[in-house]
């Protein structure tokens, strides 16, 4: 169909698939490359209807499509004019089965009833679907669309008192939709939400004394889609960047190329701003930002980004389970270290205010900087090594603060864990260390560059089993070729966990003679068990 048939003027190709069995694998193919699938039954055949649920729905979520489902009731004209059933009680049980189906219609190709209305549902369900938007069910916006709007409406409220003043409002009108909004218009806006939202409380008003809140916009693209207008919000949405998955699209979102052993940090500017976001959202200004308020300053991205691993307790806590101002900035530091463009990313999500992308920086190559026995890099990475049962776990969560637990438990997957070390003469760094299970090592060596972003790596075995000195050797030597064949080398150091029991014989001898085989230093004793870390982490 021409590109002009339809007002969003996009032109449609249909396919008519075959019903033959022998052509089964060729309508797959077809639906996989499909952004729409029309299903049909027939009105006057109800059985037709049944196999739309019990074969072609299932059938499409088997081969994984993921697209919008219009149904579609043909024969419109031969329906029985004695069935008083609507189409909405037909068809809610199965809605409500598969969410998968945007729009269901009926037609009459005979009688030239709906036809187009077909395919301008189906274009309209890619285009502008309603899925990601609204939760049919409760009839609510869904979380990730009131996050993306929310962060629309503070960037648009351009003095930042919390309401949109007629200014406001029209300047966002004509950035999206390239009109303004007429005096009356606006007045018959605010006229609506008013008597849809008075509000009795401050903050459920839609409209106050300075403008239309965030609860009368939030209102106002809730009524857009229920009456049909998805195409509305989807262009607010579009024109600040999103895409159909409401969050920022990729061509937004800076890449940094680096060499294997090349950082990537946050500028100073961008640390100061994070200092600043820190304190407007710490309320009470008691240095610690307690989980709700963490929440709010990523209440304009899709989600909290520290929610899952690596980062989600990847910094020390507080008593009140909160984070100080160094925990937060940490869980920065890890997140441009690990992924620069994710932390960029959530950047311009929380309103980043400058060019985002010159909020990280590229360090020296870790190779210069060893030749050159300086850096001026703010992160440093750590590797953590062991066998099993030799306190590396122990070792990690006693740098942020954790408590010592008798009760062994195996570390299956790599951890992180970040913290602000204090170095002489006021020196602030950021460390991060990297704690690998001793049955992840084998894998992590596949790779040539796996050491590259590598700053130290610890071995950590337990003082009172020579098993445990045996196994941290032999991987110490293995990480250590490693490093010699692909160029990437790393300085090492021993560590001698549960320093509290008693070591096992020829301890010393063997610690020696092995420190002085590798030229490193002598074993570092700790025990994690009595809080004693040896000053190891600076």
């Amino acid at each position: 169909m021409p590109d002009d048939f339809y007002p969003d003027r996009v032109p449609i190709t249909i396919i008519d698939t075959s019903s033959k069995a022998e052509d089964a694998g060729k309508v797959a193919e077809e639906l996989k490359r499909a952004d729409a699938v029309v299903l049909t039954y027939a009105c006057d055949r109800p059985e037709t209807l049944d196999r739309l649920s019990t074969f072609w729905l299932p059938e499409l979520r088997q081969l994984e499509v993921k697209v919008p489902v219009i149904v579609v009731g043909c024969k419109l004209d031969l329906r029985d004019e004695n069935q008083q059933v609507s189409l909405e009680q037909v068809m809610s049980p199965i809605m409500q089965q598969f969410r998968e189906i945007e729009t269901c219609i009926e037609c009459s190709a005979f009688k030239h009833i709906q036809i187009p209305e077909v395919f301008y549902y189906a274009q309209k369900a890619v285009l502008h679907p309603t899925g990601p938007l609204f939760d049919q069910e409760s009839q609510t916006l869904k979380p990730r669309c009131v996050r993306a709007l929310k962060r629309i409406f503070i960037l648009c409220d351009l003095d930042r008192d919390g309401a949109l003043s007629d200014a406001e409002l029209n300047e966002f009108q004509v950035k999206c939709f390239n009109a303004p909004l007429q005096p009356s218009e606006i007045v018959g806006v605010k006229k609506v939400v008013e008597e849809k939202l008075p509000g009795g409380g401050v903050n459920d008003r839609g409209v106050n004394e300075r403008g239309l809140t965030l609860t009368g916009f939030l209102f106002l693209h809730a009524l857009f889609i229920e009456k049909g207008r998805l195409e509305t919000t989807w262009t607010v949405l579009r024109k600040f960047g999103y895409n159909n998955d409401i969050k920022l699209a990729d061509e937004i979102i800076p890449s940094f190329k680096r060499a294997p052993d090349q950082s990537a940090e946050l500028t100073s500017e961008a640390v100061e701003y994070l200092r600043n976001i820190y304190e407007l959202f710490d309320s009470d200004n008691d240095n610690n930002l307690r989980p709700a308020e963490l929440e709010d300053i990523f209440s304009t991205a899709p989600e909290s980004p520290w929610e899952e691993p690596p980062y989600k307790d990847a910094a020390e806590k507080t008593a009140l389970s909160g984070l100080s101002v160094n925990a937060f900035l940490s869980e920065w530091a890890l997140m441009t270290l690990l992924d620069p463009s994710r932390a960029v990313e959530n950047l311009i999500y929380i309103g980043y205010p400058g060019d985002a992308a010159a909020a990280v920086r590229l360090t020296r190559r870790r190779r210069l900087d060893r030749k050159k026995q300086q850096s001026d890099r703010n992160v440093f990475h750590c590797f953590v090594f062991g066998p099993k049962k030799a306190g590396k776990s122990a070792l990690v969560n006693s740098f942020i603060g954790r408590p010592f637990y008798d009760n062994y438990a195996p570390t299956t997957e790599e951890s992180y864990a970040v913290h602000v070390v204090d170095l002489p003469g006021g020196i602030k760094k950021t460390l991060v260390l990297r704690e690998i299970p001793e049955d992840g090592v084998k894998k992590l060596l596949l790779n040539k560059e796996s050491l590259a972003p590598c700053d130290i790596a610890v071995f950590v075995y337990d003082s009172s089993d020579q098993s445990s000195w045996k196994r941290a050797t032999e991987l110490l030597v293995e990480v250590a070729s490693h490093g010699e064949d692909t160029g990437y080398e790393v300085p090492c150091l021993i560590v001698a966990a549960k320093d509290d029991l008693n070591s096992f014989p020829m301890a010393i001898q063997e610690s020696t003679r092995v420190s002085q085989d590798m030229g490193i230093e002598a074993p570092v004793p700790i025990s994690s068990k009595m809080g004693d870390t040896n000053n190891v982490f600076p």
